[in-house]
This record gives C-alpha cells, sequence and structure tokens, in this order.
C-alpha cells in the first residue's frame, strides 16, 4: 500500500497548471492510484481532496527555475539558470556502492524503468529563510537502494555531485571543497517521503535544479537535497557533507528545518515565500518544514539542538 501523510497541499498552492504546464498533463499515461502528493493524493493528474491548509502564496515555474542555489555555477540566484545549459546531462550513469549487494555504475535509463514515477508536492524551505512549494516528479529513495541491495551493516547513506570544472564555471573558485557531498542516516534515506526527483510540473528537471537526478528530503534545509547525483555510497560511518565541512558551527549534519534552533546569523523562526517579492510577508516556519507527523519519530530521544 501507498505511503500516506497528511494532506494540506495542493495544486492550488502552486502555480495554475494551465499557465506555466502549457496544455500538458502531469503523469500523463500512469495509473489513478500512482501519483501520491505532499498535499494531495493526485489521481490522473488532478487532486481528489481539498487544501486544509490555506493562504500559501503559490511558485510559478519562473521561480522555481530561477532562483536557485547550485554553486557550481556561481553563486548568486540567477547564475544556474545563466550557466547550467552547459552541463552535459546525457548519457548518464549513478554509480553505487560500498555496503550493498549489487555494485556497480546504474545507467539512468536502466534506474528510470525499474522505478514507478509520482507526483509529490513539497514545501521547500532554504536554510536561507526563503521557502516555496515545488510539485516534484520523481521515485522513492529507498526503491533505488532496493535495486541495490542495501546489506544489513549499512547506516549511512552518502551522495556525491557531478564535478566537471570545464562546465561548471562556480568549481573554479574555492566556495567549497568540491565535489558537493551529502549525506543520511539509512532510516532517513528509507524514508517514504525521501525522493530522488527527475522532473518539475511534469517536464524534465531543468539544469539548474539538479538535473538529471536530485535528492528531495522536505523536512531537511535545501542544501541536503544534493543536485546531479553520480554517486550513492551506503557506509556504517558518518559521511562529510559539504556545507558541515565548511562551517559545521553553522551547518550541522541533520540540517531539519527547526524554528527553534536559530542560524548563528539570523533566526529560522519565520520564512518568506517566494513569489510574493524581496517585502513578500513572513510567516511562521513549521517544525519539520510540515512533516513533523510523519517524521519526529526518527529523532526520538535526540538532543535536537546538539544534532542540528
Amino acid at each position: 500500500m501507498a505511503f500516506r501523510w497528511k494532506n494540506d497541499l495542493t495544486h492550488a498552492d502552486v502555480t495554475p497548471r494551465d499557465v506555466f504546464l502549457n496544455r500538458r498533463q502531469i503523469l500523463a499515461g500512469l495509473g489513478a492510484g500512482a501519483a501520491i502528493g505532499a498535499g494531495a493524493v493526485i489521481a490522473g493528474g488532478m487532486p481528489t481532496q481539498a487544501s486544509a491548509q490555506q493562504g500559501l502564496t503559490p511558485n510559478s515555474l519562473e521561480d522555481i527555475t530561477n532562483y536557485c542555489n547550485y554553486y557550481e555555477f556561481g553563486t548568486s540566484k540567477e547564475d544556474p539558470a545563466k550557466h547550467a545549459h552547459q552541463l552535459t546531462t546525457a548519457p548518464w550513469s549513478v554509480k553505487i556502492d560500498g555496503m550493498v549487494d549489487r555494485p556497480g555504475d546504474y545507467a539512468l535509463d536502466e534506474i528510470m524503468s525499474a522505478m514507478t514515477i509520482e507526483e509529490r508536492i513539497y514545501r521547500f524551505r532554504c536554510v536561507e529563510a526563503w521557502s516555496m512549494v515545488v510539485p516534484w516528479n520523481g521515485f522513492e529513495l529507498a526503491d533505488l537502494l532496493d535495486l541495490a541491495g542495501v546489506q544489513s551493516g549499512a547506516k549511512y547513506v552518502a551522495f556525491e555531485t557531478v564535478y566537471r570544472p570545464e562546465e561548471m564555471p562556480g568549481t573554479r573558485f574555492p566556495v567549497l571543497d568540491w565535489p558537493y557531498v551529502e549525506g543520511l542516516r539509512l532510516d532517513e534515506a528509507m524514508h517514504p517521503l525521501t525522493m530522488m526527483a527527475t522532473g518539475i510540473y511534469g517536464k524534465p528537471l531543468p539544469n539548474q535544479n539538479g538535473a538529471p537526478l536530485r535528492l528531495v528530503v522536505p523536512w531537511k534545509y535545501g542544501f541536503k537535497s544534493i543536485k546531479s547525483v553520480v554517486r550513492i555510497t551506503l557506509t556504517d560511518t558518518q559521511p562529510p557533507t559539504s556545507w558541515n565541512k565548511a562551517n559545521g558551527r553553522e551547518y550541522g549534519f541533520y540540517s531539519n528545518v527547526n524554528p527553534e534552533v536559530d542560524h548563528p546569523r539570523w533566526s529560522q523562526a519565520t520564512e518568506r515565500p517566494l513569489g510574493g517579492g524581496l517585502f513578500s510577508r513572513r510567516k511562521p516556519t513549521l517544525m519539520f518544514n510540515g512533516y513533523e507527523e510523519e517524521v519526529a519519530g526518527l529523532y526520538e530521544g535526540m538532543d535536537l539542538r546538539a544534532n542540528f
């Protein structure tokens, strides 16, 4: 049975389909029960339940694809859209290694043929205290890990972004220790909300948003959702992560959205929804970005301030 969670987001919370999809139908050809959204169960591309939370600022395809953090292409929000066209995304493969039964280089076509693609409408919360709502297309990370066969001793999952200085002008500067790396605990990685995204609004994932394959962990700050993934490693030790290596005081390994734990340089108690301009009205940040009911149990007994 498909995993379900509290319904409070629908297509009403993002840009209207007829405006931004231009007659394209989301999940065309998929069965009525195949698509699941964080705010609605999608059947045949239409929400079957009304939103229980009103007033979220809609986000346009332009917002999502032109206001990005992807430092491999530059440090301004506009740089990725300007420069990411240089990235070659086909052919593409992902090396899956470490504590797995079937290590190897998995071609993206091979992965896609084995996965069920769904649409999920998720909140996206940046550590910089801005937010948006994104209709992702993709599949559960757990299904990909099952394809490789996770061994019993594995405790963590490490991820690595492609590193091509000739195609990624931002990597010519020591902003971070390239290539970009991230990590999750195994139970976080196997959680049904954790997905590998392949598209937005029913279209292939744009380069600036992490094409052709990126991680999406909706209860964590956005930098945990590593882009353009080329390697996934199962391990029994906590892996290094790029922003934690760069500044461990400001960026913890877990990086869960927590309005009670401020960034050392700004409050995390509120956020600015993208789409309303620079001075759009701020709103309270939700614990675990609104997914507390689904994921709080992963951290039972942990000190969420010490393990930030």
